[in-house]
């Protein structure tokens, strides 16, 4: 069945595309001046001080910077209209960035490993930091800390999964920061070793994370529905549509941030096309308007009136003699 047409003020929707388009790139620009800072500061303290945790915990922040300009690469290329050869429009842009994010992540940890686990074949060789490490990171941890919450808010007030694993890659340099922080202390304490154990932690830390959002970036480009509590709204939104007697094969796939929505209407079947063509259409505007959703593909089955439905009568249990 041919896909319903959308009525919706298209220019509307886009000012909404727009208005969440330039929040996203605001708070990625706030990232990029911080990580860009954190960068510089952290690598050159740690070779100063001769803290591997702290060079280790600076090309992290390196990691966030070039994942924040995978984020605006992505959510330039995401706010595309639809055409020819991309009808659903391009909100895949983002899914594929957050899985060019994971592997990026993913690499930079088995870097961080590799490089601690030599420092810890030759414990000799591990020197006692400088005290100035502790101060750099004190300062990584309360900066990451409010970046953290400044791009999750706005992450969750776009609904925007991308901004979201930005937001958890910041906060994961924080963790980090504070596992770096206790690794130098216990090298000043007199416990040199812990610096690269620290360092190591921090790597598998990374590797964590980058597995964590590549694997959900690759489930969702292999068309992962949305999760049972959005489907069940959408369920309950078309189910409140006047004129919808019942819903039945609702399916949904993730497109980026936003959801494509496959349905079967149960209409009155004494009703002409048109009538159910039009209740088919309020449903799909109750949806578009509700939820995160960019298309609703519906098909109409006739049912009888609920007064003319044949009551079905379990059969009786003969008695015995």
């Amino acid at each position: 069945m041919k896909s319903l047409e959308p009525l919706d003020d298209p220019e509307d929707e886009r000012a909404l595309t727009d208005r969440r388009a330039a929040a996203a790139s605001r708070s990625t620009w706030v990232s990029v001046g911080v990580n860009i800072c954190l960068t510089g500061t952290q690598v050159a303290m740690g070779i100063v001080s001769g803290s591997q945790g702290l060079v280790a915990d600076g090309l992290h922040s390196l990691s966030d910077l070039v994942a924040d300009f995978v984020v605006l690469f992505a959510s330039h290329h995401s706010r595309k209209d639809a055409d020819e050869d991309h009808p659903y429009g391009h909100h895949r842009f983002e899914t594929g960035a957050s899985l060019a994010l994971g592997a990026l992540l993913l690499i930079v940890g088995v870097g961080m490993l590799w490089s601690a686990v030599v420092k810890l074949e030759t414990p000799a060789a591990v020197r006692t930091v400088s005290a100035i490490a502790v101060w750099a990171v004190g300062v990584t941890l309360i900066a990451k800390e409010l970046l953290f919450r400044y791009m999750l808010r706005v992450a969750k007030r776009l609904k925007s999964s991308l901004l979201v694993a930005n937001a958890w890659h910041a906060r994961s340099d924080a963790a980090s920061s504070l596992v770096v922080g206790v690794g130098i202390l216990c090298n000043l304490a007199g416990y040199p070793i812990l610096d690269p154990i620290a360092a190591l932690i921090v790597g598998l830390m990374v590797c964590r994370m980058g597995w964590g959002f590549g694997w959900s970036a690759l489930h969702d480009l292999m068309d992962r529905g949305a999760d049972e509590e959005e489907v069940e709204a959408i369920r309950r939104t078309l189910l409140d549509t006047p004129g919808i007697q019942g819903v039945h094969d609702l399916r949904t796939r993730k497109m980026g941030d936003m959801i494509v929505v496959d349905v079967h209407l149960d209409i009155d079947g004494a009703l002409s096309v048109a009538a159910g063509h039009d209740i088919a259409v309020a449903a799909r505007r109750q949806v578009l308007q509700r939820h995160r959703v960019i298309n609703v593909m519906a098909h109409v089955d006739p049912c009888p009136r609920a007064a003319e439905r044949v009551p079905v009568t379990p059969p009786s249990r003969s008695r015995s003699a």
